[in-house]
């Protein structure tokens, strides 16, 4: 029984330690990341132009309403550069007629992809190259954008001398399920980035959104390049990390009521899109993929497994578990109104998080069956995505 006691004892402070992270987390990224809506910048006397690269592949469900909403936008000098990277759906039909409609839309069509580039960092060199804008937007294909959106963000980025501007979108709500899956992953992504720390200078801290992403163009061209991140599969955090290497003032925002889209429709698509996952976070790595798991499952469904001791008459660490679980709920309200998502989904984390142990350890296992990660149509080795790895995740 002693034994039982310390074994149970351990375990239920290193889950408080855990939990009372997240909640350190999650009120520092509340505190230390401004809401875009919330802010009031003074608008220019000259807008600069801002250029919009928009790339995209097999989009044709989603791209047309998306991109609909950035030809809505009322910023005055606006350059919209739509890339079709290869697709073989009717995407480039469909970013055809929507340039053809706007003067400011140009739509560009990528048919080969060149040896040593992932197929969405070619599209955006592309479209960069196309562009002309003194600051550049890169997005994506699915991203819808409410009306004064890019005039709030350009004013707000001229008003704090900013290089490089990310912001948070909000991810419509699908199913129950899925939507836990990814209140859990939005948690894990806080605590790995620290985003409240993107705008210290003296931080390592970086940070980078497909959404949204906005550069200051002669910042950019004082970096690498894309031909740097040219293999780098977690492409959106990289453009966040070059800019930050390159000594680039940087910030963060969040535009949950500017930015949204549906990340993912079924808990099996979300499970296909991490297998880009086994180059940048497992590192192309079996025994890490599965290490992983079992920590992530381990300290997830912590909140549960230290209730145990309460129901076997463990005294103090019994009530403990309690406190644990006290702690977890806390954490779940907490992210929930600062994400202002249902708190439903993030109550049933510690039961998603058995399916989502379940995608590291596919996501592993099919890696290494492949050699690699396929990715946009590609397959890329593991040799090749390990040397042209530049962001050093956690």
């Amino acid at each position: 029984m002693t034994a039982a006691l310390i074994v149970a004892g351990c375990a239920t402070a290193i889950a408080l330690l855990y939990w009372l992270g997240m909640v350190y987390v999650i009120l520092r990224t509340r505190w230390g990341m401004p809401r875009l809506e919330e802010l009031t910048p003074p608008e220019p006397e000259r807008w600069p132009k801002l250029s919009v690269i928009v790339p995209a592949r097999n989009e044709a469900e989603d791209c047309e309403a998306a991109v609909q909403t950035l030809l809505d936008e009322n910023y005055p000098e606006l350059e919209i550069v739509l890339v079709d990277d290869r697709s073989t759906d009717a995407t480039g039909e469909i970013l055809d007629r929507l340039a053809a409609g706007d003067a400011r839309a140009t739509a560009l069509h990528i048919t080969e992809l060149p040896e040593g580039w992932l197929g969405k960092v070619h599209a955006l060199d592309r479209g960069l190259t196309a562009s002309t804008g003194a600051f550049v937007l890169f997005t994506d294909a699915d991203v819808h954008f409410r009306r004064g959106t890019l005039r709030q963000a350009v004013a707000w980025a001229l008003a704090q001398e900013l290089d490089f501007l990310t912001a948070l979108p909000t991810l419509w709500p699908t199913s129950l399920f899925l939507d836990s899956m990814i209140a859990t992953f939005i948690r894990h992504l806080l605590v790995g980035t620290r985003p409240w720390n993107l705008g210290n200078s003296r931080s390592k801290a970086f940070f980078g959104v497909g959404a949204f992403n906005l550069v200051r163009r002669s910042a950019f061209d004082a970096t690498e390049g894309f031909a740097w991140l040219r293999m780098e599969t977690a492409d959106d955090a990289g453009l966040g990390y070059m800019m930050k290497k390159s000594g680039a003032k940087c910030s963060v925002v969040s535009a949950f009521e500017h930015v949204g889209l549906y990340w993912y429709h079924t808990p099996g698509e979300a499970a296909r899109g991490a297998e880009k996952g086994f180059a940048s976070v497992l590192r192309c790595s079996l025994v890490r993929g599965i290490v992983m798991a079992l920590v992530m499952l381990t300290l997830e469904i912590s909140p549960m497994l230290v209730l145990l001791p309460l129901i076997f008459g463990m005294g103090i660490v019994g009530v403990s578990g309690i406190g644990v679980f006290v702690i977890f709920l806390i954490a779940m309200v907490l992210l929930a109104r600062w994400a202002r998502v249902r708190l439903l989904p993030g109550l049933l984390g510690p039961l998603t998080a058995v399916f989502m142990a379940w995608v590291f350890v596919r996501v592993a296992v099919v890696g290494r069956r492949r050699g690699g990660a396929l990715w946009r149509g590609t397959l890329y080795t593991s040799e090749e995505l390990l040397t042209g790895r530049r962001v050093p995740l956690p």
